[in-house]
């Protein structure tokens, strides 16, 4: 796992709330139920208006996977992909099949056992990029549907804020409530700005990330797979593997 989302976002909610308590701002004055309502409520009502009910559900759905996500280690497939063209070279790719069973990431199980049943390289290479296209295309949909709620956001609050302060002219025979008046308003803005900057921005950045992470190793297999199916010399298939990734972390180097 690659705890970077998570510590991020506690690490700038610790240094907001940290920053009002060194400046003497009780903490507990945000939570006024109104604007609280209005900033979440109405951007989650406005980002569901522009998007459709499936796209909200996968959108969330992808929040827990983004944020528990590793980091791919490249080096790892390259490993297995080599071992696999030396197996195959020698023994064909038939002698691969229980291999294949034992192979934990289903991209390239699915992709060797196409090759094993003796799919056309043109074919295979169809189907794979069309995958990992299907899966760049459904991820990023998640992750503008964030990046909207972080545009929506801080609107949202400047709305509710207009709202406040026309009640607080409304009562401006009562001066000694003005100040306490005009703060609540403003937590409106607050809450808005502070939600797309601290949590729907950073969502749709993470979602995106990882998703291009995972892409570009799959694309890496697909070369690999490929290559395998073509009964390439094992050293050259390292070495065209691992110019591809030449500027990929791998999970040692994030760690």
């Amino acid at each position: 796992m690659d705890p970077a989302g998570l510590i991020g976002l506690g690490v700038a909610f610790a240094a907001i709330f940290g920053a009002m308590t060194i400046e003497g701002t009780d903490p507990m004055a945000l939570l006024l139920p109104a604007p609280l309502l209005l900033v979440w409520g109405g951007t989650l009502g406005v980002g569901l208006a522009g998007h459709t009910l499936r796209d909200v559900k996968g959108a969330f759905a992808a929040v827990p996977r983004a944020l528990r996500a590793s980091v791919p280690d490249p080096s790892q497939t390259v490993d297995t992909l080599i071992d696999l063209a030396d197996r195959a070279r020698r023994e064909g790719l038939l002698a691969l099949e229980d291999a294949a069973r034992n192979i934990p990431d289903m991209f390239l199980r699915g992709g060797l056992q196409a090759a094993i049943d003796g799919t056309d390289p043109e074919d295979l290479r169809t189907i794979l990029e069309d995958r990992i296209a299907t899966k760049r295309a459904r991820e990023r949909m998640h992750a503008k549907y964030f990046q909207d709620m972080g545009g929506y956001a801080p609107t949202i609050g400047i709305i509710g804020t207009v709202i406040s302060l026309v009640h607080v002219l409304e009562n401006l025979a009562a001066p000694a409530q003005l100040g306490h008046s005009i703060a609540a308003a403003f937590v409106a803005t607050l809450w808005g700005i502070l939600s797309a900057n601290t949590v729907w921005l950073p969502l749709a950045t993470r979602i995106r990330r990882i998703s291009d992470l995972e892409c570009t190793q799959m694309e890496m297999t697909l070369e690999g797979l490929l290559a395998v199916q073509a009964g390439a010399n094992p050293r050259l298939v390292g070495e065209r593997l691992r110019s591809l990734l030449a500027d990929q972390p791998t999970a040692k180097a994030a760690a």
